[in-house]
């Protein structure tokens, strides 16, 4: 990460961090960005149509009445040099073809998972494994999902040991915003260590 830098003034400017907030569809993603953005969050909602039938799998959330087809925005100032820019994905396979740009300069990902629907989670696992983009797995606490250990998560999903698993409810700001510190820190403890000076 960059150090943060002064505006001339002495006042310090925060250091800008992209996250990528992503998952399968349904697992709550903007419902995340919206819980814990300081700034009212873009969101490219848009309501599902009949258009969409047969193409997305709506199995186990077919309550659900909207679908983000572009992206969602979002900031969040988790210290006064650090600012987080967050970037939710579309869930559908059909937008996977976004996946790469919104990617581009993330230190890392909170990969949502649903345990519901734990077959949507695979496809957003392998995406950031494959490009080896830290992320951590949150588990999004669904009042009607069942219960899981850590370990039957990471088992069934085949989760290396080292990445960080953890449970969190997507509709409270604190739980989101733990989340997010929870990604910087492993995020950083990533980075590779600075070069000694001669």
């Amino acid at each position: 990460m960059v150090s943060p830098s002064s505006d001339g003034s002495g006042a310090i400017v925060p250091t800008p961090v992209k996250i990528v907030v992503a998952g399968g569809f349904g697992a709550g993603k903007t419902t995340m960005v919206a819980s814990v953005s300081e700034i009212v969050p873009l969101s490219t909602e848009e309501v599902m149509t009949q258009a969409s039938d047969g193409v997305d799998d709506v199995t186990g959330v077919e309550a659900k009445k909207t679908t983000t087809v572009a992206l969602d925005f979002g900031r969040i100032t988790i210290s006064p040099h650090t600012v987080l820019y967050l970037f939710g994905t579309p869930g559908q396979d059909r937008f996977w073809f976004m996946w790469d740009e919104l990617a581009r300069g993330a230190i890392g990902t909170v990969v949502l998972v649903d345990t519901r629907r734990l077959d949507t989670s695979f496809a957003a696992i392998d995406f950031f494994e494959r490009r080896k983009i830290p992320f951590i797995v949150a588990v999004n606490r669904f009042d009607d999902a069942d219960e899981y250990e850590e370990g039957e998560i990471r088992r069934a999903l085949a989760i290396a040991p080292g990445i960080p698993v953890m449970f969190f409810d997507a509709r409270e700001r604190e739980s989101s915003k733990l989340a997010l510190i929870r990604l910087v820190r492993y995020a950083m403890d990533k980075l590779p260590a600075p070069e000694p000076v001669g």
